[in-house]
């Protein structure tokens, strides 16, 4: 690890990796059993608009239990509602996990635009206890919170939702039971090769 961030960590802060991932009504494909010679079929409604997104922070500090957080923003396709997270939305998630966890943050995201733009800039300028790093370009091998996104993509796999509401529900579901995971969490860690225990 870089010696800024072996640096953050040797002070006791929460190391927090940071991204955001999509899901539509239409999902995931997946290799299933059959019985031989009948192809299985998930019948999709194809009906309506809906989409899942959700932003998430994988949250680690050497001596404590690894956390998951994450926001979901439900998009019905009407007009004027919120396509995405913005900075308002990030500085929120941003604000809950440290009212939880207290302390000082340090946030390691990628280059996403939405992450380098003026107004997030200026929230992260307004919260003193805030340390902000990038990820090299076109690194995701190195986020855990990848890990998150493949696991809850998996579990999506070949099911179905009959609309928004039920993509939702699923997705929640998901992503609580990857809460009370936290060996789970430890090998999304792990499998960036980052080491967090103190030298």
């Amino acid at each position: 690890m870089a010696g800024d961030k072996r640096a953050a960590l040797d002070l006791g802060t929460w190391l927090y990796w940071e991204d955001e991932c999509g899901q539509n009504l239409r999902p995931p494909q997946a290799r299933t059993w059959a019985p031989c010679g009948r192809t299985p079929v998930v019948t999709v409604t194809g009906k309506g608009y809906g989409r899942v997104a959700v932003v998430g922070l994988v949250c680690a500090k050497p001596g404590q239990r690894t956390r998951l957080m994450y926001r979901v923003l439900v998009r019905r396709g009407q007009p004027g509602e919120v396509k995405g997270f913005g900075p308002a939305q990030f500085a929120r998630l941003l604000d809950a996990a440290h009212a939880q966890l207290g302390g000082r943050l340090v946030l390691v995201w990628d280059n996403d635009r939405r992450h380098l733009s003026r107004a997030m800039r200026a929230a992260i300028e307004a919260r003193a206890w805030l340390t902000v790093f990038r990820l090299p370009a076109y690194a995701p091998e190195l986020n855990p919170a990848e890990g998150v996104w493949s696991v809850l993509k998996r579990g999506l796999a070949n099911l179905a939702a009959h609309d928004v509401d039920q993509l939702t529900m699923l997705v929640k579901t998901k992503l609580k039971r990857m809460q009370y995971r936290p060996a789970l969490l430890d090998g999304f860690i792990a499998q960036t090769g980052l080491i967090l225990e103190p030298l």
